[in-house]
């Protein structure tokens, strides 16, 4: 079974996964046609990662929870670094196909009341066709980092457009990482080194609709 805090429980136990958590919070920018043409994405770490950066970073020496002009210019862009084959764990889809999207730009960054905020713009480079529903999903994969909706999204300059989240079958994902690390522990691979690609089960999915004009 799975235990509290993302940690697994009993004589299979393996390795805690997650280990960052983060609200993530969504826009959808439509264009004066109404059809979608980025999305802004928000990103605010937990209490803990952000500490941990915070100190490798040589940043809020005196730890009072408040930077100076010089250490937040110095936290602009701290997540933004992207290696070459990283998605930015923003994945766009329609009927199954996934939907190319540009990479990261106008990024912001921010540290209040204990946490790292941070948010950037990304086009879509392959458009939704307006005549189908789409879906958009924020997760990492490996599921090292744990993404949780902060709410419904912003649908900007969109007319007759809904969004709706749909919730993961928690239930489900946790009885395929099971059997996914059950596999791991009997072929005797490191399940932290080479964990199950999980993370979309867990995701939630905002799905976007717009009624023909």
């Amino acid at each position: 079974m799975i235990c509290a805090l993302g940690g697994f429980c009993g004589p299979q136990a393996v390795v805690a996964h997650p280990h960052i958590f983060v609200e993530a919070g969504l826009e959808i920018i439509f264009d004066a046609d109404n059809r979608p043409e980025a999305l802004r994405i928000s990103w605010t770490y937990d209490p803990l990662f952000s500490m941990l950066l915070l100190s490798d970073m040589g940043l809020d020496d005196d730890f009072d929870g408040v930077l100076r002009p010089d250490e937040r210019a110095e936290l602009q862009g701290f997540d933004m670094n992207w290696i070459d084959d990283y998605h930015g764990d923003t994945h766009v889809s329609q009927r199954g196909r996934a939907l190319e999207l540009g990479g990261p730009e106008q990024s912001t960054s921010d540290y209040e009341d204990g946490r790292l905020h941070s948010s950037h713009l990304r086009k879509l480079i392959a458009r939704p066709d307006p005549e189908h529903a789409w879906e958009v999903s924020v997760h990492d994969p490996s599921y090292y980092t744990r993404y949780t909706l902060s709410g419904a999204p912003a649908l900007t300059g969109a007319s007759g457009c809904k969004a709706k989240i749909i919730p993961p079958d928690l239930a489900q994902a946790e009885a395929t990482l099971l059997d996914e690390l059950d596999s791991l522990a009997e072929t005797g691979v490191d399940a932290e080194v080479d964990f199950p690609a999980v993370g979309a089960l867990f995701a939630e999915t905002v799905r976007v609709s717009c009624r023909a004009r």
